[in-house]
């Protein structure tokens, strides 16, 4: 995942176990998806994320990912800083339980404070198709 030439060099990536879900190919190759450089820790400063989603026109963001409470959320608070709508599809996320806490439940509770929209995967898949 991490044995790459550079962050745009895609030499090996194909077939190397880092590289997209063949089920996803189709979207993510479809000339319209926008991928970014990867992000370093936990959040986009790093990467060129907001440059690609300014360069395309792009103000709304709707986020999912592994680890809510880390990655997702460090995602959503850096993009509300800078000027993005921000909305977190729910059932579409996860995160680890730790003795001391969950990391999900801590991140939803977050979420709904800062998010612009927190919403179920059936939610955010009719809101798009209502486009």
């Amino acid at each position: 995942m991490f044995d790459r030439k550079g962050p745009t060099n895609l030499d090996g990536f194909a077939g190397s176990g880092a590289d997209f879900m063949p089920e996803f190919s189709e979207f993510i190759d479809d000339g319209k998806t926008i991928v970014t450089s990867p992000h370093k820790l936990y959040g986009p400063e790093q990467s060129d994320l907001a440059l690609r989603l300014r360069k395309n026109g792009v103000d709304q963001v709707i986020l999912v990912g592994m680890s809510v409470n880390l990655c997702v959320e460090a995602h959503m608070r850096e993009l509300l800083e800078m000027g993005f709508e921000v909305a977190v599809v729910s059932d579409a996320t996860a995160a680890a339980k730790l003795p001391e806490g969950d990391g999900y439940l801590a991140a939803i509770i977050n979420f709904r404070y800062f998010a612009n929209a927190l919403w179920t995967t059936d939610e955010a898949v009719a809101l798009i198709e209502a486009l």
